[in-house]
């Protein structure tokens, strides 16, 4: 199996609960939370681990609460590579509102960065990258830190052997969306951010198809991926249009899904299986992870059963 690294530079302790009901200007009593390792990439390296893989995790990490972090994912058996940076880590909160069923997620901000770090972060993923290997560049990037980054650590990936695969967000994404000269192996969104580089709506399965297509076209990554939630996900290529649609299963709590999709998607990339059967297990994941409650990743159990439901077929 090819070598799995997943980058996490904007990390968080994800604390999640449940009270009875969201109401401003009271004292809500919370269930005992549960803490969890959070931020993309950590996320899908746990999802690798739950789903029989295993991945090394690079972590930018400062503080106690970085420290705090640094034992979870020890605890969780995954192979830790610390990068320490000034600061105090990020933490999360997401709230459960039973009454309701509405989930309310609140994100904190990261320490600011300075040049100094983005290079010392950069320097360490191409050290602790493989060639051959397949490099998780996921999640947000932490307050300072130039959206450039990640169009050129894939070029220098590439350069190396390495391919990336990227979830992000914001400048950053749509710096990759404009394409590149080496981009990455594979570019994932979501269905608003799919729709807000195309800066129009992509109603249907088709426009979310010829809008992947086209971001391939320019160079923006070799595959794209869209997901569309409940409808599932679309992948293009230069040689295939594929839709894997997700099951149909009760929805306890959205977090974690679309990390969810990246460890099945990756691992089964790792593991050489091709672009169909990759999107069918990456879409039974996200939707095992909607099964779950809080910051809960996927079951494997649940994951293994949905694969039959999320077949991937030529849209």
């Amino acid at each position: 199996m090819r070598d799995i690294l997943t980058v996490t530079l904007n990390p968080a302790l994800d604390l999640s609960t449940a009270v009875t009901h969201m109401e401003p200007g009271q004292k809500l009593r919370c269930d005992p939370a549960q803490t969890d390792p959070g931020g993309g990439g950590i996320n899908v390296a746990r999802a690798i681990k739950l789903l029989g893989g295993q991945a090394r995790c690079l972590v930018a990490l400062g503080g106690s609460t970085g420290q705090r972090i640094h034992d979870l994912l020890i605890a969780a058996g995954l192979e830790v590579i610390d990068h320490i940076v000034p600061g105090e880590t990020r933490s999360s909160l997401a709230v459960t509102d039973r009454t309701t069923g509405e989930q309310y997620r609140l994100m904190l901000p990261g320490p600011a960065w300075f040049p100094a770090d983005t290079a010392a972060a950069e320097t360490a993923v191409l050290a602790a990258a493989q060639p051959g290997g397949l490099v998780v560049l996921s999640g947000s990037l932490p307050p300072g830190v130039p959206p450039a980054l990640i169009p050129d650590l894939c070029q220098r990936l590439h350069q190396m052997g390495a391919e990336a695969i990227v979830d992000t967000s914001g400048h950053a994404l749509h710096l990759l969306a404009r394409g590149t000269e080496a981009g990455p192996k594979v570019l994932r969104m979501n269905h608003h951010e799919a729709e807000e580089i195309a800066g129009r709506p992509l109603r249907d399965l088709i426009e979310s198809a010829d809008f992947a297509a086209s971001l391939v076209a320019r160079g923006a990554a070799e595959i794209v991926i869209v997901a569309r939630g409940p409808e599932g996900s679309i992948l293009a290529s230069k040689d295939e249009r594929l839709h894997s649609a997700a099951a149909d299963v009760p929805v306890r709590s959205k977090v974690g899904a679309g990390d969810s999709f990246v460890g099945g998607f990756t691992l089964a990339l790792a593991k050489g299986h091709p672009l169909n059967v990759a999107l069918s297990r990456g879409v039974a994941a996200a939707s095992a992870a909607v099964m779950t409650d809080g910051t809960l990743l996927c079951r494997p159990e649940d994951a293994k059963r949905l694969i039959p439901l999320c077949p991937s077929v030529p849209i």
